[in-house]
């Protein structure tokens, strides 16, 4: 590992720290160095305070003179809610800037590592590019298209099940397996089901980790079907956002929202899963995981709207042709059009196995 990649696997490690924290802004992190030595180490904490950068040049004080900043995306050089870190670079006397990848906003996308240029400090670009644009797959897809960033997660047994013919899935997989799953609503902005899973479960949706974030629970329900009593409507321990479609019950609508709940039509006769991430995306939702059943799955999978698939799989065999799947509907044709997991990690977990990957939809 070259002195480039020491220190920036240690900006990545600050800014990976942060996840969940700075939605819908990147995670970024930045070091300084001078005389081979850190006098400045920073990461960005929460949309609206100060960048990794900034935090780092205060560290670092007048030892940033003279000194190399490695910054895990390419500084800013717009006026939003701080100001534009590339000229506080500039300002801070450095005079390297090792960046790992160029930022994807078309507000930035190559005018921060201009001015920096521009003000005759070297810049290197490329060092851990494909770590950091991994590391913020979220954002580089929100603020591109301004939809949230989707990833489906399931627990299934072997033969793919996610209950028994029963209706009974209390418990698929293990306790270390839904602790991992609590981290990852503590990661996304909002969590998504539909309204069979609030009938049948009355879940609560929340992270149940020391000091966790309770995404956004969004509800799929096209007639207003949830009970004015389910524990997402009274609990108050986070928003619940419900998505219906025109067909609905209008008193039903009211009364649910005078009880705190936000409503959306997002569709004439169902909701359909495109306007419901697009008005996501309008209110800022950047991250999504999605816990639905196989109903809600396939009609996600069959639009092409998943990003990203984590699977929980249990070494335990249920059977059955009426225990449900964790992707109904219809199904695919042939396997020549069957949906393949790129960059695919798999993962023990307990007794379990985790499996990541990334869905390749056919044209």
């Amino acid at each position: 590992m070259s002195n480039h990649e020491f220190y920036m696997k240690l900006a990545l490690d600050n800014a990976l720290a942060m996840k969940g924290q700075t939605d819908p802004n990147p995670l970024v992190g930045a070091v300084i160095v001078n005389d081979n030595r850190i006098v400045g180490v920073g990461a960005h904490l929460k949309a609206g305070e100060p960048h990794a950068e900034i935090h780092a040049i205060r560290m670092a004080g007048e030892k940033a003179k003279g000194g190399t900043i490695y910054v895990t995306l390419e500084p800013c050089s717009h006026h939003g809610r701080t100001g534009p870190c590339a000229i506080a670079i500039v300002e801070a006397g450095i005079k390297k800037v090792v960046v790992a990848t160029l930022d994807p906003n078309p507000l930035v996308a190559g005018n921060g590592v201009k001015i920096l240029k521009d003000a005759g400090i070297e810049v290197e670009v490329g060092i851990l590019e494909k770590e950091s644009q991994h590391m913020n797959e979220v954002f580089n897809k929100f603020i591109v298209e301004n939809v949230p960033f989707v990833t489906l997660k399931s627990g299934i047994t072997l033969d793919g099940k996610v209950a028994s013919h029963t209706n009974n899935s209390k418990w698929i997989t293990s306790e270390e397996a839904r602790l991992d799953v609590h981290k990852l609503r503590n990661e996304n902005a909002a969590i998504l089901v539909g309204v069979n899973t609030v009938l049948h479960d009355d879940p609560e949706l929340t992270t149940r980790i020391p000091n966790g974030r309770n995404p956004i629970r969004v509800v799929l329900d096209s007639s207003l079907r949830i009970p004015v009593n389910a524990k997402l409507v009274t609990d108050r321990k986070a928003e619940t956002w419900i998505f219906t479609s025109e067909n609905c019950d209008p008193l039903k609508k009211e009364q649910l929202e005078s009880l705190g709940i936000k409503v959306f039509i997002a569709g004439r006769t169902q909701v359909n899963p495109r306007d419901v991430l697009n008005i996501l995306g309008e209110n800022l939702v950047s991250s999504l995981i999605i816990e639905g059943g196989g109903t809600i799955n396939a009609s996600f999978f069959e639009k092409g709207l998943i990003d990203k698939v984590i699977l929980y799989v249990a070494p335990k065999l249920i059977g059955g042709k009426e225990s449900p799947s964790f992707f109904g509907g219809t199904g695919i044709d042939k396997m020549a059009n069957a949906i393949e997991l790129s960059n695919m990690t798999v993962t023990p977990i307990g007794p379990d196995f985790k499996f990541t990957g990334y869905p390749k939809y056919k044209d």
